[in-house]
């Protein structure tokens, strides 16, 4: 505890040096009111979350369906606004530390979500461990997987990962992206695209359509 008040410190100070005390402390206001949050959230899920200090900001929700579902968060995960932590069944989802996730966020587990420390997550990134049976190929609803994120990962916004997804440590994933299967460790992954133009003359008709 001590070592983490220390930390604590040694932000507040270098934060009033580059900010200014007053936007220090509004910006503050704002960290500790997502930590109390995060308190919130532990208590409410007693035996189901186990965490450290965590900030979970205005609107973000965990929400966990099932006494068999488990969550892990690290020391010093903060979480903007609007994101969605759900879990139900067997799911266990592991966050490790200093795990940055941002606004407008979903995560959805039911069986295994891991995502490695100083991670970085940008806005709109859904992260899904389980597909639904829509071949109805036995009598499950839906079709369980896993996914695994290494650790300092930059995912861009707008990234959908889906099950059974493995990204390696020290990897990034550019904005847009689906991401199914392995991409390993140390590189960039984008999903190819074309641009087409379609052209028109200035009565709003087409000419020469691709």
């Amino acid at each position: 505890m001590f070592k983490i008040l220390k930390k604590i410190g040694k932000t507040l100070i270098t934060e009033s040096k580059n900010r200014g005390i007053y936007f220090t402390i509004l910006m503050n206001v704002s960290h500790l009111m997502g930590v109390l949050r995060g308190l919130f959230y532990k208590f409410l899920y007693f035996r189901n979350l186990k965490a450290s200090i965590f900030s979970l900001q205005t609107n973000s929700r965990i929400e966990i369906f099932n006494k068999n579902s488990r969550v892990n968060i690290g020391k010093f995960v903060f979480i903007r606004k609007n994101a969605s932590i759900r879990l139900d069944f067997n799911g266990v989802l592991n966050i490790g530390d200093n795990v940055f996730i941002n606004d407008n966020c979903n995560i959805n587990c039911i069986n295994k979500i891991s995502i490695g420390r100083n991670t970085k997550i940008a806005p709109n990134v859904s992260i899904n461990d389980h597909d639904h049976n829509y071949k109805k190929v036995d009598d499950q609803h839906l079709i369980k997987g896993e996914v695994k994120i290494g650790a300092n990962v930059w995912i861009g916004s707008n990234v959908v990962i889906l099950r059974d997804s493995i990204i390696g440590d020290n990897a990034v994933i550019a904005a847009g992206s689906v991401v199914k299967g392995n991409v390993p460790s140390n590189t960039l992954f984008l999903n190819k695209r074309e641009s087409h133009f379609v052209n028109f003359n200035s009565t709003g008709k087409l000419r020469g359509i691709l």
